[in-house]
């Protein structure tokens, strides 16, 4: 540690008449003298270390460019803009959240859903989509506008098939990690679809980022796992005992989080997904909602009358670039005998840059990268 150099306290320069010099350093007065020019002496380096005193409480005065170091890893990141410098902001937390267009509380009815375009440049458009929510008690409802259309249709990516073999993929656990989220959106071909965590800061940053680089988005919804409680995922978890009122409620708070998605995936819920009843309350939401449900292969039986898809298998259980690329192969076989095929993974950097490497050369092989709702029947 480094030596710090102290002011040096020298005390007022007087003098006393010899005789009385022997008596006043025999009395009581003398050692709380010395102590009170002690203490001087530290208030004034300490004060010159730490700045004033403000507020009743001393602080410490550390340069700007420290604390951006000292900050969490990957925040610099997620809000530098594509090009130019990092502007700074007072309110950091929140810059990513997009305030959604008042609603009225009462006496509101949905205008009618004007046609929807993907933008110039692969963009898609900007959510909420006027006509395509409804105000709830936490905020904006996905809703069916009054022409019939869903949700699951106007947020998904447009796509027409070429008549080739279509692979489709599914990356999740985004919004938590902002370094391992932005390079998802940002290096990963516009056609993989992407899934973000609902307890995720800034979610609706996060999927206008998204979408503005063209992928459409599920939200991951936490199901009860076999494993309840010791694996939790959340204070919002659909439980498989829960009643169907108390599932459409807790899942009203999941679908507020955010407007732009075109349906749900499930996070866990191996118990929730094997329960008959539990599945139908879920189900039951997603028609009236118009949502779709695309799972990691943990409900591939489950249909419910909803747009459905199910991953054929998770490209990332083991993590190395040799496994994910095996994985992948795999998906191409099964794209080449059942002229479709859809996977899962996880954000892992090996992940991302493995899938950013095999989509831009897939289509040479002859096949169609698709978005996972390309892949949807309703089942």
């Amino acid at each position: 540690m480094a030596n710090i150099a102290l002011p040096q306290f020298k005390p007022p320069a007087f003098k006393l008449p010899a005789p009385d010099l022997a008596g006043l350093l025999k009395s009581p007065l003398a050692g709380v003298a010395a102590a009170a020019a002690l203490f001087a002496g530290a208030a004034v380096a300490l004060v010159a270390l730490m700045g004033p005193f403000e507020g009743g409480a001393p602080h410490a005065r550390l340069p700007l460019d420290a604390a951006f170091h000292a900050a969490p890893p990957g925040w610099r990141e997620a809000l530098r803009p594509a090009q130019g410098p990092l502007v700074v902001q007072p309110d950091v937390v929140r810059l990513s959240e997009r305030p959604l267009a008042p609603l009225a509380a009462t006496g509101w009815n949905a205008p009618a859903a004007p046609p929807v375009r993907a933008l110039a440049g692969g963009a898609l458009p900007a959510a909420p989509i006027a006509g395509f929510f409804a105000p709830g008690p936490g905020g904006p409802l996905p809703i069916i506008a009054q022409d019939g259309r869903t949700p699951a249709e106007v947020y998904a990516r447009p796509f027409t098939s070429n008549g080739r073999p279509k692979i489709g993929l599914v990356v999740g656990g985004l919004g938590l990690n902002a370094r391992a989220t932005r390079q998802a959106i940002e290096t990963l071909r516009p056609e993989i679809t992407l899934s973000f965590v609902v307890y995720a800061e800034g979610l609706q940053g996060w999927i206008d980022m998204a979408r503005a680089h063209g992928h459409e988005v599920l939200l991951e919804t936490p199901l009860e796992p076999l494993d309840y409680p010791d694996n939790d995922p959340g204070p919002y978890t659909l439980m498989t005992d829960a009643s169907p009122p108390e599932t459409a409620k807790k899942l009203e708070w999941i679908l507020s989080r955010a407007s732009g998605y075109f349906g749900l995936t499930n996070y866990l819920g191996s118990r929730f997904l094997a329960d008959d009843r539990a599945y139908e309350a879920l189900a039951a939401s997603l028609r009236a909602r118009g949502l779709a449900f695309v799972d990691d292969g943990t409900a591939a039986r489950r249909g419910g009358n909803v747009p459905r898809a199910t991953a054929e298998r998770v490209i990332d259980d083991q993590l190395s670039a040799g496994a994910i690329d095996q994985q992948l192969l795999a998906l191409e076989a099964g794209a080449l005998q059942r002229g479709q095929a859809l996977g899962s993974g996880f954000a892992y950097p090996v992940t991302l840059e493995t899938v950013a490497r095999w989509a831009n050369e897939v289509e040479q092989r002859g096949y169609q990268l698709a978005p996972a709702s390309a892949l949807m029947a309703r089942r």
